[in-house]
């Protein structure tokens, strides 16, 4: 029995249930797929039954604020997903009349569409033949191949789609994308796959010459940021406190944050006195403060990692902008400032 029939027959026993996979709506394969992009299932199942239930329709979620919909996204993290997302449901519903384009050239177009998800979508909802190639199907096949071409490459990108593409069954190109994907999730996961119950273990190269833990071969390109922040915590006597929103381009876009200072390194409570605090908004107030954390809060992020303090600014009044401590939750922020929200009790104070 060939690759493709072994791959297609443990899927048939082993493939777990879940709720787009029960349906041909484009709309709801396109939302699964954009909150599966850089997230594992279990924890982008709640996020998708979230998202269906406030909105059902391509329609609905086009006619929320992006701000209605980035508080849903929350702790997902990649916010401009999120964007994209909203951006391209307004798309759909309001120049494409609610229909998603049924094909793979047309998807592509989409705003946060890329080959992955324009194969997926297309394959899944219109039976189109178009291979899909994600994470899993790289590890898939570099191993049960033996491939060595970085995946990250240019050459590794071509030669593993063109291999995918041979690959897939032409008369149900979505159960074998679903298929290969799925095994990638589930039976050849990236640390210690169960080799001795896989039905492909007699033909695997990795396998054969011990290469699991090595393939697939990715390239180191991007060297990690080191960044500190000190979130200002502003707080007054009539438990106010201020927000500001992230509008320029980068982490976080349009999601609101304590006001920032960002150092050149982790300061001490004397180095913070000191600061140079013109144009922040502890300019012209009268204050005092203290630190919530003595340790830096490290939050790393795919590219960037964040050496976090927090400083707790209380002051008689707070200008205008200021917003009710009570109504702090309504906003969505970065996980970094919901769990400090969570974790800080406003009401001792």
């Amino acid at each position: 029995m060939d690759f493709k029939n072994k791959l297609t027959n443990w899927y048939s026993d082993n493939k777990r249930s879940l709720p787009w996979r029960n349906t041909k709506n484009p709309y709801y394969i396109w939302l699964s797929e954009i909150i599966l992009q850089q997230t594992q299932v279990k924890q982008g199942l709640p996020y998708y039954e979230d998202f269906i239930k406030q909105y059902p329709t391509v329609f609905d979620l086009a006619n929320a604020s992006e701000e209605e919909v980035l508080k849903l996204w929350q702790g997902l993290g990649y916010y401009s997903r999120a964007r994209n997302l909203h951006t391209t449901a307004k798309h759909v519903a309001f120049e494409l009349d609610g229909r998603f384009p049924n094909n793979y050239k047309d998807l592509l177009k989409l705003k946060g569409v890329g080959d992955y998800t324009a194969s997926a979508v297309a394959s899944i909802a219109f039976n189109e033949v178009a291979a899909v190639v994600d994470g899993n199907v790289y590890r898939v096949l570099s191993r049960y191949y033996g491939i060595i071409t970085p995946i990250n490459s240019t050459d590794g990108i071509k030669e593993f789609k063109k291999l995918a593409s041979n690959l897939i069954d032409k008369e149900q190109p979505a159960t074998f994308n679903q298929a290969i994907m799925e095994f990638g999730a589930t039976q050849c996961k990236p640390k210690n796959p169960n080799c001795t119950i896989c039905p492909l273990n007699e033909s695997c190269m990795a396998l054969q010459k011990n290469m699991i833990e090595f393939l697939p071969v990715k390239l180191k390109k991007t060297k990690v940021k080191t960044r500190f922040f000190n979130f200002l915590v502003c707080i007054d006597n009539n438990k106010n406190t201020l927000l500001e929103k992230r509008t320029s381009k980068g982490i976080w876009q349009n999601l609101y944050q304590f006001p920032l200072i960002e150092s050149n390194k982790s300061l001490s409570s004397e180095e913070f006195h000191l600061l140079n605090i013109k144009d922040s908004v502890l300019d012209n107030l009268n204050f005092d403060y203290s630190l919530y954390n003595i340790e830096d809060i490290v939050h790393k992020l795919s590219h960037q990692h964040l050496y976090t303090k927090f400083w707790i600014i209380e002051t008689k009044e707070l200008p205008k902008k200021s917003i009710a401590i009570k109504e702090i939750k309504k906003y969505p922020v970065p996980v970094l400032i919901s769990s400090f929200i969570d974790a800080f009790n406003f009401n001792d104070l």
